[in-house]
């Protein structure tokens, strides 16, 4: 799932190919590119091959030992809580206490089930171990228990690898262009736009973060457009869906019978327990996990800093580089794996497993300097103030970067400043 490729030299050395695919010769621009805050952009000037140079050979190294004792250790603290809530919870006397109660165990429990669904991510990079039987099976248990279909997204994911930053080849997280901006809005003209209220953007990420999980797997939402076809004919459990190839349809189906056995087990569990306390166990906790996962992915490829591409300036390279690393502290180090903190570099080489990408990423700097993204703002108030500066792309000759109407940064184009 790594778009480099790495053969073993038989010397105990990892050989890594750089995907000489997306290498090819860009023109020069001629004239220059703003971002959001009206800095100069220009595109990285290195090569995949510099990147991969870079790192240190024991960076590719693989445990199956290491590997499974993360997935143990959530499991042990996803058991623990669910015990002392099954033991103790019950016992507070008064039921506001017990709503608190409840809540502070569905945002635990939220954090520990996103570190497995990154440790199931792991495993369909093939960075979880050297075995692609072991990360299959793994994977596949890991996320249909949080009902992903798990070969259909590892399937869409690696496209989006393949093609990160690309405006009509990126498979999440395409951004609207200025036309779709304003046809989302009723407007025909720029003189009808308006400022977005701060409810209303508050309103939109919280739509987002509840919805935007199972809508992107449902009907391929911030994907890109088949206009075409029904939205919701284009999904992750459709083996006839544009994202696949006709080769994929059995590994679609086995997804989907992952997706059908948690169902099924859910529905025994109602049957058995009850939906509320089902509710309180685990669907909860897995609205936290979806919250967690859209929120980490949508602010690792939008920022005010990153662009996008037309075909005409693309490259495996450039495109790698429209990410960015961003801090979120003890969660994102013990509870979220570092998938936060080194997301650059899991875009340059995928296949390195995460206890072994701060180094890696500390590597790669010195060859990106400043096209290496990084923000430690807080990670929380990013949401909010991302989703009020990065509402569409424009832009000339191949590349564009992020422009909104609330009078953040530089102004669109035909739209005057407010400042």
């Amino acid at each position: 799932m790594d778009s480099t490729t790495t053969t073993n030299t038989g010397t105990g050395k990892v050989a890594v190919q750089p995907p000489t695919a997306f290498i090819k010769p860009i023109e020069k621009v001629s004239e220059p590119v703003y971002d959001t805050f009206g800095n100069e952009f220009t595109p990285p000037d290195y090569s995949i091959k510099d990147i991969l140079d870079a790192i240190p050979q024991e960076c590719y190294k693989r445990s199956y030992v290491k590997s499974f004792s993360y997935v143990a250790r959530d499991c042990f603290f996803i058991g623990l809580f669910a015990f002392m809530a099954y033991a103790y919870l019950p016992l507070i006397p008064s039921a506001s206490g017990r709503a608190v109660a409840w809540a502070l165990y569905s945002i635990v429990q939220g954090l520990f089930g996103t570190g497995l669904w990154v440790l199931a991510h792991e495993c369909g990079h093939s960075a979880f171990s050297d075995s692609n039987a072991v990360n299959n099976v793994t994977g596949w248990v890991l996320h249909s228990s949080m009902l992903v279909p798990y070969y259909a997204w590892k399937l869409t994911h690696s496209m989006h690898h393949k093609s990160t930053g690309h405006l009509t080849r990126d498979m999440v997280f395409v951004p609207k262009d200025r036309e779709e901006f304003m046809h989302n809005r009723g407007c025909r003209d720029w003189s009808e736009m308006v400022e977005d209220a701060p409810l209303m953007t508050l309103y939109g990420l919280i739509t987002q973060q509840v919805f935007g999980w199972p809508l992107y797997l449902l009907s391929n939402v911030t994907g890109q457009k088949y206009p075409k076809l029904n939205k919701w004919s284009v999904n992750h459990f459709n083996p006839n869906a544009p994202l696949f190839e006709k080769k994929d349809w059995l590994n679609i189906w086995i997804s989907n019978v992952g997706i059908g056995i948690t169902m099924a087990i859910l529905g025994y569990s109602i049957n058995r327990w009850g939906l509320a306390s089902v509710t309180l166990y685990y669907f909860i906790p897995y609205l936290w996990v979806n919250h967690w996962l859209v929120a980490i992915t949508y602010l690792q490829h939008t920022d005010p800093t990153l662009p996008h591409y037309h075909s005409d300036q693309w490259n495996f390279t450039r495109g790698a580089a429209a990410t960015i690393d961003r801090e979120f502290g003890f969660i994102g180090s013990f509870c979220f794996h570092d998938i936060i903190e080194t997301h650059v570099l899991h875009h340059y080489v995928s296949r390195i497993p995460f206890y072994n990408a701060r180094l890696a990423s500390e590597k790669i700097k010195k060859v990106m300097g400043k096209h290496y993204r990084h923000d430690d703002t807080n990670f929380i108030k990013s949401l909010y103030t991302v989703a009020r500066t990065c509402q569409f792309v424009e832009g000339k000759e191949g590349i564009q970067m992020f422009r909104n109407v609330n009078g953040v940064g530089v102004a669109p184009e035909g739209l005057p400043s407010k400042k």
